[in-house]
């Protein structure tokens, strides 16, 4: 095997481990409002980017600790925001990101799942990329550690 595989796993294994750690409902609350500003950096949430999103969170290694029903729920809660207004669909989405202002590992760890997400589509682009920033920014973490 060689020694970017062997990390690559490690890294992929660790995040499932981190994950596992810090499963709470808080936590679920952050991701899901961390996959829905990022789908909304756009200005527009489409059903498309609501299933993309939904089929994501579903079938990433490392959400699975959470249960899909509820992360669809709160999912669409977030979504939900943003559709009647997006002023307030952002600030509902990072008064949930900031409860982890003061919690730089599960801080590092949104910014990686938003990232990932931002990118599922093979294309993490400047306004999604503007988001994560901003969401690291929140977290009071400096966005050029994640390369933004």
């Amino acid at each position: 095997m060689s020694a970017f595989k062997s990390w690559l796993n490690s890294t992929k294994n660790n995040l499932n481990d981190q994950m596992k750690k810090f499963k709470n409902k808080d936590f679920l609350e952050a991701i899901v409002a961390g996959c829905a500003l990022v789908a909304a950096a756009d200005g527009n949430i489409s059903a498309d980017e609501k299933q993309k999103m939904a089929g994501y969170i579903g079938r990433n290694e490392q959400l699975k600790v959470f249960d899909m029903s509820l992360v669809i729920v709160r999912f669409n809660h977030y979504v939900e925001n943003f559709e009647f207004d997006a002023i307030i669909g952002k600030q509902e989405a990072l008064k949930a990101i900031s409860k982890f202002k003061s919690k730089p590992e599960e801080g590092r760890l949104l910014i990686g799942v938003c990232s990932a997400i931002g990118s599922a589509d093979g294309d993490f682009d400047p306004q999604e990329q503007a988001v994560v920033r901003e969401i690291a920014t929140v977290l009071g973490l400096n966005a050029s550690e994640f390369g933004l």
